[in-house]
């Protein structure tokens, strides 16, 4: 799949979390650097046929960086460090805890992972962005 964005999150779909976060790096990110599609379509279908790191489960944020030199695919605690240091305003600074060994921030994202649909809930499909929003989202 070419022409892909340049900056790509690939989140869970049907995750009230995951939807809430979208919302929230979408308010953050007003030059509109970042872009989105649900592990459940297409581009993520066609992003895995590339990079089978990328998992079948819905169980990790990825974060694709696309340019010149070609993708580069970060998985779980890593994709989160860099897409926050994507955006503007105090979230940004998440990023600093990336110098927190790879081990313990995975460890800590897994536990986060297998309890979001318990606290957070999920949605029976995924959310259709708004109008103003559609642009920033891939299939």
């Amino acid at each position: 799949m070419n022409g892909l964005p340049p900056r790509l999150v690939l989140f869970d779909g049907v995750c009230r979390f995951c939807d809430g976060a979208v919302r929230w790096l979408l308010d953050r990110d007003p030059d509109g650097r970042l872009h989105f599609a649900p592990l459940q379509g297409q581009t993520a279908a066609a992003l895995r046929e590339r990079h089978p790191e990328i998992p079948t489960d819905l169980d990790t944020m990825v974060y694709v960086e696309s340019g010149p030199e070609g993708e580069r695919v970060h998985l779980a605690s890593e994709a989160v460090f860099r897409v926050v240091a994507e955006i503007r305003g105090p979230g940004r600074h998440l990023a600093k805890l990336s110098w927190l060994p790879r081990w313990l921030t995975d460890a800590l994202y897994r536990i986060f992972v297998r309890n979001r649909y318990r606290v957070f809930g999920k949605f029976d499909e995924c959310v259709v962005p708004t109008e103003e929003e559609r642009a920033r989202f891939v299939a």
